[in-house]
């Protein structure tokens, strides 16, 4: 297999990676993520998953000039408005607040740059989180208990979150949290590559 890097530090997409029993590296990659003017929801989440991919493979770095490089971003959408982390309590109280009894939708894109071939792989995919009608006692209690502070929606659905949901809807559960592991190995067959034959070579 050629080398192979995520461009991300996160530790929950570290975490998912790791589920394939491959190795690879982790690097941050560089990018502004400054959404471009009257740019769509899905045109951003696509066009900073190729350029994360990109930031790691075009540094002055003889590990990234023969690599795969994975790069990933991920927003919600509620009404038509992207969502942000929150970052304090009081705005993850609001931001649930406003989600009780609603639909939102995460839109997680996935990019394989092949850093040798200069050419890459990129797909988005959608999950959808409907909430349950939520008390606001309920909604204090789970900030308080699981701080969720800098993940868009504010919530872990990995963790506690799940008492927030009525229901999930998607292909790849993975995706909520943040790389979709399904499509990933799509890719990688794409390029020759089977986790469960190879990863031992």
């Amino acid at each position: 297999m050629q080398k192979l890097i995520l461009a991300s530090t996160s530790v929950y997409r570290k975490q998912l990676l790791e589920k394939l029993n491959i190795s690879f590296d982790c690097a941050k990659p560089d990018v502004d993520e400054t959404p471009l003017p009257d740019e769509t929801p899905l045109a951003l989440v696509e066009r900073l998953a190729i350029a994360k991919a990109k930031a790691i493979a075009v540094k002055d770095d003889s590990k990234a000039s023969n690599a795969l490089v994975i790069g990933s971003d991920q927003i919600a959408v509620h009404q038509d408005d992207i969502l942000g982390k929150p970052h304090t309590e009081e705005n993850a109280i609001k931001q649930l607040t406003r989600f009780s009894g609603n639909k939102v939708t995460f839109y997680t894109s996935l990019c394989l740059y092949d850093s040798q071939e200069d050419n890459y792989q990129v797909t988005i995919e959608p999950f959808e989180v409907h909430f349950r009608h939520l008390t606001n006692a309920e909604i204090c209690a789970y900030v308080k208990a699981e701080q969720p502070l800098n993940c868009a929606g504010s919530f872990k659905s990995e963790g506690l979150g799940i008492s927030l949901f009525e229901k999930l809807v998607g292909d790849d559960p993975n995706s909520l949290i943040g790389l979709p592991l399904i499509q990933l190995l799509k890719m990688f067959n794409n390029k020759g590559i089977n986790v469960l034959t190879d990863a031992n070579k």
